[in-house]
C-alpha cells in the first residue's frame, strides 16, 4: 500500500472527472500541494471477456487506462501544469484504488461519477464510497444539473 501525500484526484476521462481534475488543480495552485492523479483498472472477468466475441487477444487494459489518463491531462491541462502532475495507474477497482491512494493524502477529489455511474444517481457509486471508507478528507466535485 503506498501512500500519497498532497491532492490525489482520480481520473477516468468522463466530465465529472474532468471537473475534479480542474478543481484539485486550482486548489493545488492555492496550497501549494502536489498533484497525483489516479486511474484504476482491471482485467475483463473470464466470464465477461469469453462472451465479448471482438475483444483482441493484444488487449491490454492498463495501457488504455494509460492512455485515458495521458489524454486526459494532456488535453485539459496547460502543457506546464500536466507535466507537474504525478500519474499513477494502478490495478484494481476504481474505488478501492482511490481509497488506498487516499492514505496520507491532504485531500481526495471525484467527480460525481465517472463512466460507469448511472445518471439518475445522486453520487456515482465509486465516489459515494470513497466518500464513507476514504483515509483522507474527501471532496465530491458536482456538476451542473438542469
Amino acid at each position: 500500500m503506498s501512500t500519497t501525500s498532497g491532492i490525489v484526484v482520480g481520473v477516468d476521462g468522463s466530465e465529472p472527472s474532468l471537473k475534479a481534475l480542474h478543481w484539485a488543480v486550482r486548489q493545488a495552485e492555492l496550497t501549494g500541494d502536489r498533484v497525483t492523479a489516479v486511474i484504476g483498472w482491471e482485467y475483463p472477468a473470464t466470464g465477461w471477456a469469453a462472451m465479448m466475441p471482438g475483444t483482441p487477444a493484444e488487449f491490454d487494459p492498463e495501457a488504455l487506462a494509460r492512455q485515458i489518463l495521458d489524454e486526459t491531462l494532456d488535453k485539459n491541462l496547460d502543457a506546464a501544469v500536466a507535466g507537474a502532475v504525478e500519474r499513477r495507474v494502478v490495478n484494481g477497482p476504481a474505488a478501492q484504488v482511490l481509497i488506498d491512494a487516499s492514505e496520507g493524502a491532504a485531500l481526495l477529489v471525484v467527480g460525481e461519477r465517472g463512466y460507469s455511474g448511472f445518471t439518475a444517481t445522486l453520487l456515482g457509486s465509486v465516489s459515494l464510497h470513497v466518500t464513507q471508507h476514504a483515509k483522507s478528507p474527501v471532496v465530491v466535485v458536482r456538476g451542473e444539473h438542469s
